[in-house]
């Protein structure tokens, strides 16, 4: 008798439980505003992590290279922002070529509205989420690079290496290579 119970208890659980997926498969194509919610807070926390990286860097050089850490630490919020607009998002998230790199087809957000999503989230969100990835991907390279580059350097190395290195790695993990 009890084992009679016990079992019902857990067919009645088991069925509970597929009724979140049933729903769940049923509201694909909607937006989620908590799951939106929570991307732009995500967002925003990664790009807090800038700062909090640039005074560490800060604080291992010399007084004189000070400035120049910080900004190696900052420059790259706006070079990998112009390349991940320009072609770096469509490389990592567009459609695959050959399984190595995503094609033009998102190059400057050609075909991308307010209403398209990713997921259960707009797309221009995802993109501005995994921006803040490439951004401090980038960033954490200056801090071997502290007192050893030129700034202008610098600056051609981290649109290149986003493009060349970055985007072809980030499809591959993420956007379907």
């Amino acid at each position: 008798m009890k084992f009679r119970i016990q079992a019902n208890r857990v067919t009645l659980t088991f069925l509970f439980m597929l009724f979140p997926v049933i729903a769940a498969a049923e509201e694909t194509s909607k937006i989620s505003y908590p799951d939106t919610a929570w991307i732009l807070i995500s967002s925003a926390l990664v790009m807090l992590m800038l700062p909090g990286l640039a005074l560490f860097y800060g604080g291992m050089v010399r007084r004189k290279n000070v400035l120049a850490t910080l900004m190696h630490s900052f420059i790259p919020l706006g070079v990998i922002t112009v390349q991940w607009v320009l072609f770096g998002y469509s490389l990592a998230f567009g459609n695959d070529i050959g399984h190595f790199v995503g094609g033009l087809s998102k190059a400057l957000f050609i075909g991308i509205d307010f209403k398209t999503l990713s997921g259960t989230i707009p797309e221009y969100l995802f993109s501005m989420f995994q921006l803040m990835f490439a951004i401090i991907t980038a960033a954490l390279i200056s801090g071997g690079m502290a007192e050893r580059v030129d700034f202008k350097a610098y600056i051609v190395f981290i649109f290149v290496w986003s493009t060349v290195v970055y985007d072809p790695i980030c499809h591959w993990v993420w956007g379907g290579g």
